[in-house]
């Protein structure tokens, strides 16, 4: 049997390193989002360098923050070869670890730059989705993180894929689900949407980030279930229904990736995905109820320590413990 011609994963070498199609489409995920970031920073006056710091920052914690994720759920695999934990190039991190792990960052980081938390979470959010939906990109050069087996007839005739899609979906003989595309599909949708939600007067501080947790989670949810190398826990039964039972509309078009009960009975980050939708919706709700939200997206944003530096002359130098900082 004739197999179709890989893409190969090495785009080019020098000398003996060799550089990755996946550590390139990733570096291109972090500049798009940082471009969109200090572009939309602008209309805030928020110097650039603010952002390049906290790409500088960001990115290695959530480096650290996926692999980490990976590791507590694969424990096991891990627990009698613990120096195999700092070997990422072998693979094994998770995109919901990566997310703790700059929301962590950033949550000390603008607390330092005397900025509130969700004005500048709201100007990252479309920048995570748009460094997600290229960032699969590197999943299918890599071949990882695709869905359970479908026919060539499908891919070709029925979801009208172009030859090197189809090709690399071909995992030792085995066509199977581009679930890469699906996500990347998805989150091209949302950025469209949160471009657009973040110029309307009736969105308030908080509001574009919940919208970006919304919208990709809601999509993983659904996507999650195609994979078939989910991380995965053994929880109670009627959780593992209600899962499948939510997911269940999909079945009229999809099966789900088969999940090895070894690893357990519920995607982990499937659950995840709901959680979300629900906090972020509730996260919303109550602000608004409670007038917790009186702040828009599209009022000016300021620095408390810039404040406490004009109020000083302008001499960083005379900041006293005296002069009380503005926190939410």
């Amino acid at each position: 049997m004739n197999l179709p011609l890989l893409i190969n994963p090495v785009a080019f070498s020098l000398g003996s390193l060799e550089v990755r199609w996946y550590g390139i489409i990733l570096g291109t995920a972090a500049l798009v989002g940082l471009l969109l970031a200090v572009q939309e920073g602008k209309r805030f006056k928020i110097n650039p360098d603010f952002f390049m710091d906290l790409l500088l920052l960001g990115v290695p914690s959530a480096i650290i923050g996926a692999r980490l994720y990976y590791v507590g759920f694969m424990w096991n695999d891990y627990k009698d070869r613990p120096l195999d934990i700092f070997k990422i190039w072998e693979g094994g991190i998770a995109i919901y670890g990566a997310l703790i792990g700059a929301f962590i960052c950033g949550f000390f980081y603008f607390r330092y730059k005397g900025y509130r938390f969700w004005r500048i979470a709201d100007i990252c959010a479309p920048s995570l989705i748009a460094g997600q939906l290229i960032g699969r990109w590197g999943n299918f050069m890599n071949q990882e993180a695709y869905g359970g087996e479908v026919s060539e007839h499908f891919l070709r005739h029925t979801l009208h894929l172009p030859d090197f899609i189809v090709n690399q979906m071909n995992v030792e003989g085995v066509y199977h689900h581009p679930t890469f595309l699906y996500e990347s599909l998805w989150n091209l949708v949302g950025l469209i949407i949160l471009l657009v939600l973040r110029r309307q007067r009736f969105l308030r501080a908080g509001e574009l980030v919940a919208s970006y947790f919304i919208w990709y989670s809601i999509g993983r949810f659904f996507i999650e279930a195609l994979r078939t190398d989910s991380l995965a826990y053994q929880g109670p039964d009627w959780l593992a229904s209600l899962m499948d039972a939510l997911w269940s509309p999909m079945t009229i078009v999809f099966e789900q990736g088969y999940l090895d009960p070894v690893y357990g009975n519920i995607r982990i980050s499937q659950l995840l995905a709901l959680l979300l939708v629900i906090a972020a919706i509730v996260f919303i709700v109550i602000r608004r109820v409670n007038g917790w939200a009186s702040e828009r997206y599209l009022d000016p944003i300021v620095s408390t320590r810039q404040n406490v530096n004009d109020a000083n002359g302008g001499n960083p130098a005379n900041t006293s413990a005296d002069v009380p900082a503005k926190t939410e």
